[in-house]
């Protein structure tokens, strides 16, 4: 009968290395601090996150979200690049809880790793600091764990958890969305973090590409089109909600146009959506023709170049359009609410052609 305690097991030796975890904290420490709010209360390394209200809000809500990167992981892990995805994961959470009207106040991110490669982890968690950072939130704890066995080599993955405050008169729900109210729409960066699975069984099961591929239409390799971040939109939704009556927020993820803006449509509206009030990214068209996916499949399953909408009533529509253009920000008109049950109608650019 073999005696465990005379063979010396560590808990490195069961693939669990507690120095290299202490070292990838010390390695985002810097980035890490860099996000905080005068709100946060002390330092990186306790049990909790602490983080003061203030007296800011009159009536203040909180707003929570979560979510994660998804499938665009496998890409990460494939080019070998990983300081991107950081911002997709707070970028799929703040962008959420903007939607409702609140300002993300802090942030926590979930790290799970097969082995723990601390050059690897800083990179992951200083795309995330750098994302808070833009957003104006902190991000005030989070976890890395290494389990061993139970994660692929190289592969992880990464969840984050957001929350933000609105004023209570001020939270917006939709319900004053009306007929005549009019879309505007806020570009994408590209295909954001939805509809990877998609993405890939097109290019890398169909097309069978490398993703070395270079193409003129893109002005990059493939690779670095598929892994561009998903947008941070709180910067410059914040000061419009501040200033105008913004009667809804649409952020345009997993279910894309059809599943999404019905969730801010009363009883009795319609979304209209133009087609070409905008010129669809270059991407999109590459992947329906490499897939021949059919055009409704593509506007439910990606954000066809506008990963946010905003409804505002009609004569509103000049100072907010005014007010971004100021701010070098680009902004579409993109269709307007109708007469309807609850619906999305598509009209124009390729449902015309």
């Amino acid at each position: 009968m073999s005696d465990v305690k005379s063979t010396g097991l560590t808990y490195r030796d069961a693939g669990v290395d507690i120095d290299a975890g202490n070292y990838s904290v010390s390695l985002i420490k810097d980035s890490v601090r860099a996000t905080y709010r005068p709100e946060v209360l002390g330092d990186l390394g306790g049990f909790g996150g602490l983080f003061a209200l203030g007296d800011k809000y009159k009536e203040p809500v909180l707003v929570s979200g979560t979510d994660g990167v998804g499938t665009k992981l496998k890409l990460a892990f494939m080019f070998d690049k990983h300081d991107t995805i950081g911002q997709d994961a707070v970028a799929m959470c703040v962008n959420d809880v903007l939607v409702q009207g609140a300002e993300p106040l802090f942030f926590l991110d979930y790290l799970a790793v097969g082995k723990l490669e601390p050059a690897k982890v800083a990179a992951i968690v200083k795309g995330v600091a750098a994302a808070c950072k833009e957003s104006g939130c902190a991000l005030i704890g989070g976890e890395t764990a290494e389990m061993a066995g139970f994660y692929s080599d190289g592969e992880y993955d990464i969840a984050g958890f957001t929350v933000g405050a609105v004023e209570k008169s001020k939270i917006i729900t939709g319900d004053k969305v009306a007929n005549g109210d009019v879309l505007l729409g806020l570009p994408s960066t590209g295909i954001h973090s939805n509809g990877y699975s998609l993405v890939r069984k097109i290019c890398f099961e169909h097309k069978k590409f490398t993703g070395k591929e270079y193409f003129n239409e893109l002005g990059t390799t493939l690779a670095e089109e598929l892994l561009k971040p998903t947008r941070l939109y709180p910067k410059v939704c914040l000061p419009l909600i501040e200033k105008f009556d913004i009667h809804a927020l649409v952020h345009i993820t997993g279910g894309g146009f059809y599943d999404n803006i019905p969730r801010i449509l009363p009883s009795g509206c319609d979304a209209l959506i133009d087609a070409a009030a905008w010129q669809m990214p270059s991407i999109f068209r590459l992947l329906q023709k490499w897939g021949n996916v059919d055009w409704h499949e593509m506007y439910r399953t990606f954000n066809m170049g506008i990963g946010m909408i905003m409804v505002a009533a009609p004569e509103d529509v000049q100072a907010i359009t005014e007010q971004l253009q100021a701010q070098q920000e680009k902004v579409h008109i993109i269709g307007k609410i109708v007469s309807g049950a609850r619906g999305v109608t598509i009209k124009g650019g390729i449902f015309d052609e």
